[in-house]
């Protein structure tokens, strides 16, 4: 048995002798029989609070403040400060403001942007944090279409989750039996409003407002209403959300695409940033949807719940990057002028020689009209209390997630022939200031030359789950307050089945067959970030591109299916629990083990038979860029999963926690399919790994919590997560056939492409949580919260997605009339992935954000919500033993400001 199975078995068991040394002290004759008065009382309390709606900061942080309290393991909770309104005005950033939560706003390499779209718990990637609703799992979808292609995670899109719909967050910190397993590092579970809960028979609420957007210059509405009706016997209820949310958004950024490449410069060798490029992103996006739910109570011991939601995010978005193309120009025999500056052995300042007949640029245009992401789920569940101590919960439900990419429409072109270029890099802090001779301002200012098009058409990524759950619960009289059961089936499918990569047909170059008329870059794009670089860069509009690529791109559906982006991934999970709940007089806890069994087979297409397949089928020689062969995988593993959680009432006021376990994430489903996803400018790629082994964290938690007074905490938390089969990404050498450049040469061209595919490590998590909560009089609060945590992998790697420090500061005040709340939070770096064959990093980032809110009178309200109100920049850097940490990326996004009005009624 390992060191780490002994410690967490013989944690366990001590948790069980000192509770039993407890029970004998409550089993003291001369006590009285309500030895869980205190306990009773706490959960009474939440009841009450709960059994109305919460309104104001003041009640929301009590609700939540008494529901972690009251909790048998190490919770965090959020709680709705009135009908349709969090703390902040996305689901995630208002998790954000919790002790051992990270967010970001993107799920692949497609940067950063204005709204948090990822959570991650306790300095862990995002496909360790397992989000749920009410208990049950949700499909997702992501709209970009590097997240469709791409190895990304099991993590869920909050984009597609409105604050509107949320009555409270719980944040499991600590594992217990009869949660459902997939989150190592814990469990976000978001509960929605019940009818039933509703104080009155007629509850309504409608907010109209719009929202501003700084780059875009663009304001927008925003809608979203909730009815909920039930009748005088509190016995049958329905309730009906709707929200329509629309938002402009522009991203101005620099990105170095091209990764840093050696060359020889005076007999030594040094390093060159490659493909240097203005970032220009601009998006719509939609948001719509709603929910429903319907609950009915037949007899005063059965209660039936039916409830459905749908969200759709639509996202068209057009994606331009004007770059100078270093390494052509090199590679063509081109050369550095004298007077260049070395730091280390990277060329941080130098001019190109000009004259060279070669592009000295390239310029991307892509947009994606139709892009979109979605989900949905429908469930359906009974409550049935046997007797007064035994009691059974029957759920059945269904979730389907989305994303698609219809078109991507793409015209790519080699500029600036013969013309020259320079750059000059300011450190990771400052993006680089750099140029070209050419003139940017039109198209044939540019002296374009070859070019190309590309890009994906008709993706679409199912994600799909059925699942049915019976969970059952018999109380008892004393110390062992209760003992939970249950079993839960789920039939989850997440596949890729199309993907045609478009090419260009003969005659579309001559640029008479080019659009006639162009727009340009906004005037101020790039002012933000502080850069020296070409401006009015022209550009053609979606329209534009989307006329020509229909009318000059190879659409073929036989000879250009892209079987390397096409996966099928269908997993059978089957789980059953066992969960002893004890509770005494200054104690409480549970203790269980969860068996969990999962079946997988894998489908994907490889250019050669996967040796780890039971079958191949090919060679398919239908396709332009194969031949390929169709596998299957099939594997199978089981896991026993104990947990114990225990809390102490050391006094009154003052409560200790201790939590041991053992966790369990599946590899992402797009990690498990060996399909890849290649780049031919830049000779990159993605792909997966079939035989990559699921996550096991053997986990302990202590926490120390004060509550000082009312509403107030003090708290300090311990923990450690070792890993065991980690997911972490490696970069590995392959051939491939290079599409762009065959069709160039009439002839195939294999190439060297530098892959990155997921392969398991250990490693080890360890951190603290400092929390502070405070009321100052009757009307003003405070609270601030810090994590330190410090990981590594195997060989002392970086883990993905740990800041070493994270930290959170508000403060608010609230009265009859007006509210106020003012936010900052900063995480520090963290390793992201690997790109071109280096890691890459996430800057340390701040962010502040601000909510006013003023009462009208008892059935109108006003709010202002500000996001981003330092408009950051995201910077992102390249960090590798050859060259050192340069500067990647940089993106800003902005500020955006929400105002609505509000009635209720």
């Amino acid at each position: 048995m390992s060191y780490r199975k002994s410690l967490l078995a013989a944690s366990i068991v001590a948790g069980l002798c000192l509770s039993g040394a407890l029970n004998a002290q409550d089993s003291n004759p001369t006590s009285d029989n309500s030895s869980t008065s205190t306990a009773q009382q706490q959960k009474d309390k939440i009841k009450q609070l709960a059994a109305v709606t919460v309104v104001g900061i003041r009640g929301s942080e009590e609700l939540s403040l008494d529901t972690k309290r009251a909790a048998n393991s190490h919770v965090e909770v959020v709680s709705a400060e009135d009908i349709g309104k969090l703390p902040a005005k996305n689901v995630a950033d208002t998790l954000a403001q919790l002790p051992g939560v990270n967010i970001s706003s993107s799920s692949a390499s497609e940067g950063a942007f204005d709204e948090a779209d990822r959570v991650s718990l306790r300095g862990t990637n995002p496909s360790m944090t397992q989000t749920l609703i009410n208990g049950h799992s949700v499909g997702t979808g992501d709209w970009f279409v590097l997240s469709q292609v791409q190895t990304v995670g099991r993590s869920v899109s909050y984009s597609l989750l409105p604050s509107e719909i949320v009555s409270q967050v719980v944040v499991h910190k600590t594992s217990e039996a009869r949660l459902v397993e997939g989150g190592s590092a814990g469990t976000v579970d978001i509960l929605t409003r019940k009818p039933l809960d509703y104080a009155k028979p007629f509850t309504g609420s409608v907010s109209l407002g719009g929202v501003y957007s700084t780059l875009p210059g663009k304001t927008e509405p925003q809608f979203s209403g909730l009815v909920n009706w039930k009748n005088d016997d509190n016995t049958f209820g329905v309730l009906l959300e709707g929200f329509y949310e629309k938002r402009a958004l522009q991203r101005d950024g620099q990105e170095v695409v091209g990764g840093y490449l050696p060359t020889t410069l005076d007999g030594r060798t040094v390093y060159y940033p490659n493909e240097i490029g203005n970032a220009l992103f601009q998006q719509k996006r939609t948001r719509k949807g709603g929910s429903i739910d319907i609950e009915w109570k037949p007899a005063d011991n059965l209660t039936l719940d039916l409830n459905g939601f749908y969200s759709k995010l639509q996202a068209d978005n057009i994606n331009t990057n004007y770059m100078l193309w270093t390494s052509n120009v090199l590679g063509a025999g081109g050369s550095i002028m004298p007077g260049y500056s070395l730091n280390g052995n990277v060329i941080s300042k130098a001019n190109l020689a000009p004259g060279t007949s070669t592009a000295y640029g390239i310029y991307d245009q892509i947009s994606r009209p139709g892009a979109y992401s979605k989900t949905s789920y429908v469930s359906l569940s009974a409550d049935w209390n046997v007797s007064d101590t035994l009691s059974f919960k029957g759920e059945a439900g269904t979730t389907n997630g989305t994303g698609e990419s219809p078109h991507q429409n793409v015209l790519e072109l080699g500029e600036n022939v013969g013309g020259s270029g320079s750059w000059n890099m300011n450190g990771l802090g400052s993006p680089i200031d750099w140029s070209e001779g050419a003139n940017n301002t039109t198209p044939a200012g540019m002296a374009p030359s070859f070019g190309w098009i590309f890009g994906e058409q008709d993706i679409h990524v199912k994600d799909k789950e059925n699942w049915f759950k019976v969970d059952g619960e018999q109380d008892f009289d004393g110390t062992l307050s209760s003992l939970q059961f249950g079993i839960r089936y789920a039939d989850h499918t997440r596949q890729s089945l199309e993907d045609i990569a478009q090419g260009p047909l003969a005659g579309w170059t001559d640029p008479a067959n080019f659009p006639t008329s162009y727009s340009s870059y906004p005037g101020d794009f790039g002012s933000q970030l502080g850069a020296s670089v070409p401006n009015n860069v022209w550009m053609y509009s979606p329209a534009q591109l989307a006329a020509f690529d229909a009318k000059w791109a190879n659409r073929d559906p036989v000879t250009r299916f892209y079987w390397n982006d096409i996966y099928s991934v269908k997993e059978k999970d089957s789980a059953a629990y066992f969960q002893v709940n004890f509770e005494g007089d200054r104690w409480g806890g549970n203790i269980g083990a969860r068996w969990v069994h999962t079946g997988e087979t894998i489908n994907d297409a490889t250019t050669s038979p996967d040796p780890a397949a039971s079958s191949s089928n090919g060679p398919i020689t239908t396709s332009a860029f194969g031949p390929y062969y169709w596998n299957t995988i099939k594997r199978s593993y089981s896991k026993l999963l104990p947990s114990a959680n225990i809390k102490f009432n050391l006094t009154e006021d003052l409560l200790f926690r201790f939590a041991a376990s053992q966790t369990l994430t599946r590899p992402d489903y797009s990690a498990m399919a060996g399909s890849v996803s290649l780049d031919d400018l830049t000779h990159t790629g993605t792909g997966g790994n079939p035989l990559i082994k699921p996550l096991i964290s053997t986990n302990f938690d202590s926490s120390l919590e004060w509550y000082f007074m009312p509403r107030g905490l003090l708290s300090a938390s311990v923990y450690e997560m070792s890993l065991k089969d980690y997911v972490d990404f490696a970069d590995v050498k392959r051939t491939y056939k290079d599409i762009q450049a065959s069709t160039t040469a009439g002839h195939d061209v294999f190439a060297t492409y530098t892959v990155e595919v997921p392969s398991n490590v250990n490693g080890n998590v360890r951190g603290v949580e400092l929390n502070y909560i405070q009321p100052i009089g009757d009307n003003f609060g405070v609270s601030a919260n810090y994590t330190f945590a410090s990981a590594h992998a195997d060989g002392n790697q970086p883990l993905e997605g740990t800041s070493k420090n994270t930290g959170n500061v508000s403060a608010f005040f609230e009265n009859s009339k007006f509210n106020a709340r003012v936010s900052y939070t900063y995480r520090s770096s963290f390793y992201a992935t690997v790109s071109h064959g280096s890691q890459y990093y996430q800057q340390g980032v701040g962010n502040l954000s601000m909510s006013l809110g003023y009462t009208i009178n008892k059935w109108a309200s006003l709010s202002f919500d500000a996001m981003n109100l330092n408009n950051p920049t995201t910077k992102y850097y390249y960090k590798d033993p050859a060259f050192g940490s340069q500067p990647y990326a940089f993106y800003t996004n902005g500020r955006q400001y929400y105002l609505n009005l509000h009635f209720k009624f």
